[in-house]
């Protein structure tokens, strides 16, 4: 057998003393059979060594980011008044999608499924912060770029717990955008809600301030009441109009056409008020007078922030205050990892290269021998 390698080694060696590729290939076919039995050999040894890793299991859930409604945005903003503009110039338009990307890796979550599952203990990890590593190695989320959906995928080796996981990330996430305030529909609810709580603390305020007048209920009702409530609606809207001439102060030009047009807005209404204070002033404005005015300012205040606070709360019901979930996750029947078939290809490639590795070495091996030789 020896002889005739040597000899084969003989005919494939060029006249410059060269191993050309042909002749590479010449020793690789007359080992096809070593080739084949090599790449076998491993590619069984591969297939038995996928039986020595624990089977992982992949659950997946998708859902919708809340989406952005421009149109409805800017109709229920005029519909609103003055007020509603000051809440819609704060909030500018976002990528929803990215946000809660985000939100999903972020740490605030990532703590909370920990606990809840208490992962330390099935990672077997000593510190949270690698417990919070090997998570975010188990989990893969995915935001599609023309459907914008979310898809998230999380590894277990059990599969029930897989399934368990992929949910309760839909359950933080929401536990954590009830929170937060990110679309414009919520930043309109929250900013509401804020001046509503004012609103009605400052009503009840004047409202035990006209009590303490020592003025009946059938009293209230009485003379005053028509001056009263145009002076209280006028004053309402004063300060509606003032609020909205600061948040676009904040976001305009002092020469721009909209401050101007809500600069002399504001002028108009404080001059009406002001010119009826005048007509006024010989009346008493501290007693009852003053403070029933202040009771019906403050009340038609409180009505003008509920009723926007109520059609915020639509709107960001109807326009993606919540998650929509696609898919909820379920718990997988086959293992996702390790595929035994990725392992036997990996085998045979590694016992392919290795046994051409081989056959080349002994090719030039025999080579430099027979140099040596023919130089003796």
């Amino acid at each position: 057998m020896l002889i005739r390698d040597e000899t084969l080694i003989h005919e494939n060696i060029s006249s410059q003393g060269e191993i050309g590729f042909s002749e590479v290939v010449s020793a690789l076919q007359y080992r096809w059979l070593l080739i084949a039995a090599s790449s076998i050999i491993f590619g069984i040894m591969a297939v038995a060594a996928s039986y020595l890793i624990s089977p992982s299991f992949t659950a997946r859930t998708s859902f919708f980011p809340p989406q952005q409604q421009q149109g409805g945005v800017s109709s229920a903003l005029a519909s609103l008044g003055a007020l509603a503009g000051a809440a819609g110039a704060a909030g500018g338009l976002r990528n929803i999608g990215d946000q809660y990307l985000a939100l999903v890796q972020s740490m605030t979550v990532a703590d909370q499924m920990i606990d809840r599952f208490d992962l330390m203990k099935v990672y077997d990890e000593k510190l949270r912060v690698d417990a919070q590593f090997g998570l975010a190695r188990n989990t893969r989320v995915n935001l599609g770029k023309k459907d914008s959906l979310i898809s998230l995928e999380v590894d277990d080796h059990d599969p029930k717990r897989a399934a368990d996981l992929a949910n309760a990330y839909v359950e933080e996430l929401r536990a954590l955008t009830a929170r937060l305030a990110l679309t414009e529909a919520q930043q309109r609810r929250v900013f509401f809600e804020g001046q509503l709580s004012k609103a009605r603390d400052q009503l009840t305020q004047a409202q035990s301030a006209l009590q303490g007048s020592g003025v009946t209920a059938s009293a209230i009702k009485a003379e005053p009441r028509a001056t009263a409530d145009g002076f209280a609606k006028l004053k309402a809207d004063a300060t509606a109009a003032a609020v909205r001439l600061q948040v676009l102060q904040r976001s305009l030009a002092t020469d721009s056409y909209e401050v101007q047009q809500q600069s002399a807005t504001v002028a108009a209404l404080q001059a009406e008020l002001a010119k009826l204070g005048r007509a006024d002033a010989a009346g008493d404005q501290t007693g009852y007078i003053g403070a029933y005015r202040e009771f019906k300012y403050r009340e038609a205040l409180f009505d003008l922030l509920a009723r926007q606070y109520e059609a915020a709360k639509i709107d960001e019901s109807r326009d993606g205050g919540q998650l929509q979930l696609v898919d909820v996750a379920k718990i997988p029947e086959r293992k996702s990892k390790p595929k035994r078939s990725l392992f036997a290809l990996t085998g045979l490639g590694i016992g392919f290269f290795l046994a051409c590795l081989w056959i080349i070495r002994t090719l030039l091996a025999g080579r430099s021998s027979l140099a040596r030789r023919g130089a003796g």
